[in-house]
C-alpha cells in the first residue's frame, strides 16, 4: 500500500475579541508623516501598523484625504502612543 502524504493541520482559532492584540487607531496623517510617526513609536518599543485605502504602488500621488494613512497600535499601548504624539506635537507646551 502506498504511503499517504503528511497531514497539515489548520492554525489555531483567532484570539477572542478584547484580547490585548486588538489594534486601535491613534493618528491619521499623510504617508510621509506616517513613516516618521511609525519610526518614533517603534523606537519606543510600540509595534505599529500603517493602513491606507490606496495601493501606493498603483496611485503614487494623492490629493487631500484620499491619501490618508491610519496608524494602528495594540490597545495596551494606545495611551502611551497618544502621550508621545501629544508631547512631540508642534506648539505643545513643554512637559
Amino acid at each position: 500500500m502506498r504511503r499517504r502524504g503528511k497531514v497539515i493541520r489548520f492554525p489555531a482559532a483567532p484570539p477572542e475579541p478584547g484580547d490585548e492584540r486588538d489594534l486601535v487607531p491613534v493618528h491619521r496623517c499623510d504617508g510621509a508623516e506616517a513613516l516618521v510617526v511609525k519610526a518614533l513609536l517603534e523606537s519606543e518599543g510600540i509595534p505599529t501598523l500603517l493602513r491606507s485605502h490606496l495601493a501606493h504602488s498603483v496611485h503614487p500621488f494623492t490629493v487631500g484625504d484620499q491619501g490618508e494613512v491610519v496608524i494602528l497600535v495594540p490597545a495596551r499601548a494606545a495611551e502611551q502612543s497618544r502621550r508621545l504624539l501629544t508631547r512631540l506635537a508642534p506648539g505643545a507646551p513643554p512637559a
